[in-house]
């Protein structure tokens, strides 16, 4: 596949789940919820997390923001939710050196979507949009495991 047609088919992917998040919305029933936003461009997530003897069993978001904000939400949400915590963490690690420009092996990772967005690397600007949804992702797990 050309290079042009595999950065429109990510463009493709990246509007898709713009237009149709997975995983938008609330949770209760003891849910982890945690907001943040990019103050720099006015993006905001609240993100709903149910962690469950290490498992993430459900997670959920709502905001508003660019097209690379929310499309980021909606991608790290499938792709964690079912993940061991650790494994979580490991793909917010993978994501983060993608957003760098750091080569990156995903070795065992299931990365589902969020691949699409390795392109906003080259838009500094952008990686903090990216990025909003995996921070408040590893801040509510950090908050999580305080006493």
């Amino acid at each position: 596949m050309s290079f042009n047609n595999l950065d429109n088919l990510y463009r493709q992917v990246i509007m898709d789940h713009y237009k149709n998040p997975r995983n938008h919305g609330s949770l209760s029933n003891g849910a982890l919820t945690l907001e943040m936003n990019n103050p720099t461009c006015g993006d905001r997530i609240q993100l709903h997390l149910l962690i469950e003897d290490g498992i993430v069993n459900d997670v959920k978001f709502e905001g508003e923001g660019c097209s690379i904000s929310l499309a980021s939400a909606s991608m790290m949400t499938q792709v964690i939710k079912g993940q061991e915590v650790e494994t979580a963490l490991k793909l917010s690690q993978y994501f983060s050196d993608m957003m760098l420009g750091k080569d990156v092996d995903p070795a065992d990772l299931e990365l589902g979507d969020i691949e699409a967005l390795q392109g906003v690397a080259k838009f500094p600007a952008r990686i903090k949009c990216a990025t909003l949804a995996w921070k408040a992702m590893e801040k509510a797990v950090d908050q999580n495991e305080q006493p």
